[in-house]
């Protein structure tokens, strides 16, 4: 925890003041000015996109807009009960069955091009497909003149709401990237071996599928079901967080030692969607009355455990229908883009070697052996 893993020009953080840049350019100033296509460009290419640079780029990730046949069947062989996360982590593996001339250790430029690409654009296909999969709905059917975020949503959902594809443009964008998080390392170490991009980006898939990571928004509804079901005392539930009888899932940050600067913009977001949604659920209206409780009581203001982006962003999941399983899918969705850049950064590094961590030995000095009759 205490040693730089590597050196990056993608994203700073300071967690002292809450501060998220990516490239330079705050994210509260990216969230209003930009799309996730545009600040995917930033992150993976390392500078804003003119608008024909943004054109190519939105271009060669449409025409990926298809998954390979064999690709589609597997995900459908899966039991619809599957969690998600195991049906994308896999498929994404398998995706390089189908691209064997993308596999070599050093692809050129226009290959990596090609390859992030692609992941980019099927990444959603796949999440999608499983999400209708799920359902019991097999219809694969695209609509033609859709940007990406309504083409994903497209996919999930079979309409394109305006509102719906606003909240997840600016959801997917507050995930793009988070420095050297679990994922964005596994990605890097992995793609350290020279392993292909399809192998790292899984890994990464697999690493963001913890409770301690990307699983943390879907444990943020559970903990908020469990209180409701045990009659909505959101306060008691503040007194035996403070008596270590209770874990607050969405609340602090590893990183973060001020206000997580994603949270308060996806607060504000929260509650617009909300409101022009119109949904009504009493676990929502629990999770306002908890957040607003948990701000104004000093044993969380002076522990600076102010609610994080996970917190909000399994309310938006949970208002837009989505089953909670899907909830770290979105992230995924979300944080492609940020390991891509995190791949092409690294194996792009002629200087960078394979990740090779050292260890603390703990364990005895010498032991002797004895043979297995005299044990």
């Amino acid at each position: 925890v205490n040693t730089g893993s590597c050196s990056s020009e993608i994203t700073f953080i300071d967690g002292e003041k809450g501060i998220l840049s990516h490239r330079g350019h705050r994210i509260e100033e990216i969230t209003d000015k930009s799309t996730f296509t545009e600040l995917s460009y930033l992150l993976i290419y390392g500078k804003l996109p003119t608008q024909a640079e943004l054109n190519t780029f939105e271009q060669r990730i449409e025409k990926h807009n298809s998954l390979p046949e064999g690709i589609t069947k597997l995900i459908r062989n899966f039991p619809k009960t599957a969690h998600p996360m195991g049906v994308i982590s896999s498929s994404m593996a398998a995706l390089s069955a189908y691209n064997s001339d993308l596999l070599a250790a050093d692809l050129t430029e226009d290959q990596k091009d090609e390859v992030i690409a692609q992941i980019m654009a099927q990444t959603k296909l796949i999440a999608g497909t499983f999400y209708r999969h799920s359902l019991s709905d097999e219809t694969s059917s695209m609509t033609s003149g859709l940007n990406y975020m309504e083409n994903f949503c497209d996919v999930l959902f079979e309409k394109v709401d305006p509102v719906v594809v606003k909240a997840m443009d600016v959801l997917m964008m507050l995930h793009a990237d988070h420095e050297q998080n679990c994922s964005a390392s596994t990605v890097r170490m992995v793609g350290s071996s020279k392993a292909n991009a399809y192998a790292s980006i899984a890994s990464g898939v697999n690493a963001l599928w913890g409770s301690w990571h990307g699983g943390a928004n879907q444990r943020v509804i559970e903990m908020l079901e469990k209180i409701e079901a045990e009659g909505g005392d959101y306060k008691k539930t503040l007194e035996l967080v403070k008596e270590r009888k209770f874990l607050l899932f969405g609340f602090g940050h590893r990183v973060y030692k001020n206000f997580d600067p994603r949270a308060k913009i996806i607060k504000k977001f929260c509650n617009e969607i909300l409101d022009k949604l119109g949904v009504q659920d009493p676990i929502l209206d629990l999770a306002r009355n908890l957040e607003e409780a948990a701000l104004n009581d000093d044993y969380f203001a002076q522990r600076k455990l102010y609610p994080n982006v996970d917190f909000y962003s399994g309310i938006i999941y949970k208002a837009l229908g989505l089953p909670y399983n899907m909830f770290t899918p979105m992230f995924v969705l979300g944080r492609v883009p940020g390991w891509l850049a995190q791949w092409r950064e690294h194996v792009g590094n002629p200087k960078a070697k394979i990740s090779r961590p050292r260890q603390i030995y703990t364990g005895v000095a010498e032991a002797s052996y004895s043979s297995i009759e005299n044990r």
